[in-house]
């Protein structure tokens, strides 16, 4: 499942990273590997604020649509 249909909250594990070369890249740059467990902490105006690897992160709704999750303890 796609990390956007995640509710604030729950933590998920990341089990892809999909898109093209400058958005995965961007994305990797910030911690968002295969294996990270990451939590939604809150959506604020479509903007999803998000916590990996001890750092909370801001992203759109279109770079959280390239994270696909899975549960936590999987």
């Amino acid at each position: 499942m796609e990390l956007i249909f995640a509710l604030p909250g729950e933590e998920k594990r990341i089990s892809k990273i999909v898109g093209n070369d400058k958005r995965r890249k961007c994305l990797m740059d910030l911690g968002f590997v295969e294996g990270a467990h990451v939590k939604v902490l809150s959506l604020v105006n479509g903007s999803f604020i998000v916590s990996i690897m001890g750092a909370r992160v801001a992203l759109d709704r279109s770079l959280v649509a390239n994270v696909h999750v899975e549960e936590a303890g999987a």
